[in-house]
C-alpha cells in the first residue's frame, strides 16, 4: 500500500530541502556580516578608552613631579645661599672678635710694660738707675758702683763735662759727658732708644758701658782712663 497523505500538506522533496538549507546559510552569513563591524567597532573604541586615559594621566603626573622638583630645586638653592651668608657672617665676626682680642691684648701689654716703667729721677742717682734699666734689657753688663766710680773719675757727675786738651782734643774730637766718650765711640757703641746725644747723661752712660762691655768685659773692670 502507500503511504497515506495528510491533507493539506505537501511532501518537501530533496530538492525543496536543499533550497531551504541554502536560504538558511546566506541568512546566517548576512547576519554575521552585519554583526562584525559593529563588534569591531566597540572593540577597537573599549580598547582605545585605557590608552587616552593614561596618557592623560601620565603627563599630568609628569608635569606635577617636574614642578616638585624644580621647587625643590629653588628651596635648595635658597638654603645653600642662606648657609653661605651664615657661615661668611660667623666668619667675619670670629675675625672682628681675633681682632679686638689681640687689640686688647696689645693694649693691655702696653699698660703693663708702662706701668713696670719706673720713673727715674732727674740727678746722677736717676741717670744711672736708667742706663741701667736698658742696659739690662739690651744685655750689657754693668753695675751701679762700677758706673758711679767711673763717672766720678771722669767727670765728677757733670753731663756737660768736655776734655779740650788730652790727644783727642788735639785730635779735633774732644772726650763729652759724663764717661768721657768721644763721637766715633759714641756713634759706634749708641744704643737704639736712647737720644743720640753725646751730651745726654742716659745715652753717654749707656753707650760708654756697650764700649766697655766689648772691650774690658764690663764699666766695673775698668779703673782708669779708657
Amino acid at each position: 500500500m502507500s503511504a497515506s497523505r495528510i491533507p493539506g500538506h505537501s511532501r518537501l522533496t530533496k530538492a525543496h530541502k536543499l533550497s531551504i538549507a541554502g536560504v538558511a546559510t546566506l541568512s546566517a552569513a548576512a547576519v554575521a556580516f552585519s554583526l562584525a563591524p559593529a563588534g569591531a567597532a566597540e572593540v577597537q573604541t573599549v580598547n582605545a578608552a585605557p590608552v587616552a586615559w593614561t596618557q592623560a594621566v601620565g603627563g599630568a603626573q609628569t608635569k606635577t613631579l617636574q614642578g616638585h622638583l624644580s621647587a625643590q630645586n629653588v628651596i635648595s638653592q635658597a638654603n645653600a645661599k642662606a648657609a653661605a651668608k651664615i657661615k661668611a657672617d660667623a666668619d667675619a665676626k670670629a675675625k672682628a672678635e681675633a681682632a679686638a682680642k689681640k687689640a686688647r691684648e696689645q693694649k693691655a701689654a702696653a699698660s703693663r710694660s708702662a706701668a713696670r716703667t719706673p720713673v727715674f729721677a732727674n740727678n746722677l742717682d736717676g741717670w744711672i738707675k736708667e742706663a741701667l734699666f736698658i742696659m739690662k734689657k739690651e744685655g750689657i753688663p754693668g753695675t751701679y758702683a762700677g758706673i758711679h766710680k767711673n763717672v766720678m773719675r771722669e767727670s765728677s757727675g757733670n753731663p756737660m763735662a768736655i776734655n779740650n786738651w788730652d790727644i783727642n782734643a788735639q785730635n779735633g774730637i774732644p772726650s763729652k759727658g759724663l764717661l768721657q766718650v768721644i763721637l766715633p765711640t759714641f756713634k759706634a757703641y749708641h744704643v737704639k732708644g736712647t737720644k743720640f746725644d753725646q751730651y745726654d747723661p742716659v745715652a753717654n752712660i749707656v753707650a760708654a758701658c756697650n764700649y766697655a762691655a766689648d772691650r774690658y768685659g764690663s764699666m766695673d773692670n775698668v779703673n782708669s782712663a779708657y
